[in-house]
């Protein structure tokens, strides 16, 4: 394990919300002494191969050094216990995926997409779903990673992310190596330069930068700072009514994507607590929210770019109903509605998260 510094918790009257102080602050502790053995600086982590192997593991968009261990714990919509910078804009990998999902849900609400079923090629301002291949992918393909979408995006073919395992004993010997393409809809598979289609393809509709849209529908109404963003690649912008706009990716692991602090994420995974509803107004359709929640047939513990507690096989001392924006690093938002908790972790070794989720959930006493 790396070495930290002391990271004093804050404590905000925990128990005005349910907890027994002592052992909130043991579960704390717990975050705290289990930092990633990821360097802080993210360039060095990506240089290594951490995804891929050299050539594909060219970096294209900016990186920044990370801090240390960082996050919050609320309960009923109040901050009862902090640890480490909760306002540092650090890189989150892919818990930008998570609000790619969120912005699909405005698009539809607005009218700009039919509905999840309907084909992208509808709406697309390329020649990417065109072929045979491409043609029937919707965009409830795109948000449950069973599009299959076939292409090379920014340089990235989709073959790099072709036979990838994650969790566990996840097996990635034959990550990046031919798999012959099964139809839409049919095959399930986490896939980089599919997310980063999805990404483009809602710039498509919006006709405008997402790290904007986001920023006016979602985060101003939260609250939130104007400290973080969203940042693309450098070989990703796209012309659009004759204006360049950047098109951003779903992680951060070629670079870029979304830098924002544990504080403004709470806010997102209180939005999402709330199906959608904040001080009075329906931000997010709470017919979205469910629907973004709802299992994947294919795979129930994935929804629209969430990942789900379906059974409690993800997170076994959460409730079923847990969901989680997850990214590499240790980066994740965990909103638990039987709790009426949100639990933001940055920077945590994965086999502390179940632990802390355990102490976190039994030290409320009320």
């Amino acid at each position: 394990m790396l070495e930290t510094t002391d990271i004093e918790p804050k404590m905000f009257n925990p128990e005005h919300v349910g907890f027994a102080p002592s052992r909130l602050k043991a579960a704390v502790a717990i975050a705290i002494d289990n930092e990633i053995a990821w360097s802080r600086n993210i360039d060095d982590q990506l240089g290594n191969g951490e995804f891929e192997p050299p050539p594909w593991n060219e970096v294209l968009g900016p990186t920044k050094p990370r801090g240390g261990p960082a996050g919050l714990i609320m309960r009923h919509g109040r901050i009862a216990a902090t640890w480490g910078d909760i306002t540092r804009t650090d890189m989150t990998f892919s818990v930008a995926k998570s609000y790619l999902a969120v912005l699909a849900g405005l698009a539809i609400a607005d009218g700009l997409i039919g509905d999840v079923h309907e084909a992208v090629a509808k709406t697309a301002l390329d020649d990417h779903f065109t072929s045979t291949q491409n043609r029937e992918i919707s965009w409830l393909h795109l948000l449950q990673q069973t599009s299959e979408w076939e292409g090379t995006l920014w340089s990235k073919p989709d073959l790099i992310d072709r036979h990838r395992q994650l969790g566990a004993g996840a097996d990635n010997s034959r990550k990046g190596q031919h798999r012959d393409l099964s139809a839409p809809g049919t095959y399930w598979e986490y896939n980089d330069v599919r997310v980063n289609r999805l990404s483009l393809a809602l710039l498509h509709v919006f006709r405008r930068p997402l790290a904007e849209v986001l920023a006016q529908r979602i985060m101003l109404p939260l609250g939130t700072s104007t400290d973080w963003s969203w940042n693309a690649y450098r070989n990703a912008n796209v012309t659009i009514d004759g204006v360049s706009m950047p098109s951003v990716p779903g992680g951060s692991h070629w670079g870029g994507g979304l830098w924002i602090g544990a504080d403004d994420q709470a806010k997102l995974g209180q939005l999402i607590l709330q199906r959608g509803a904040w001080e009075g107004q329906q931000l997010l359709p709470s017919t979205w929210v469910d629907a973004m929640l709802t299992p994947c047939n294919l795979n129930p513990e994935y929804g629209y770019m969430w990942w789900l507690n379906t059974g409690q096989a993800r997170y076994p001392s959460a409730s079923g109903g847990a969901v989680a924006a997850v990214g590499a690093g240790g980066n994740t938002v965990l909103i638990d509605p039987a709790h009426d908790l949100v639990l933001v972790a940055r920077w945590l070794d994965g086999a502390a998260l179940n632990q802390l989720i355990a102490a976190t959930i039994g030290a409320i006493e009320k």
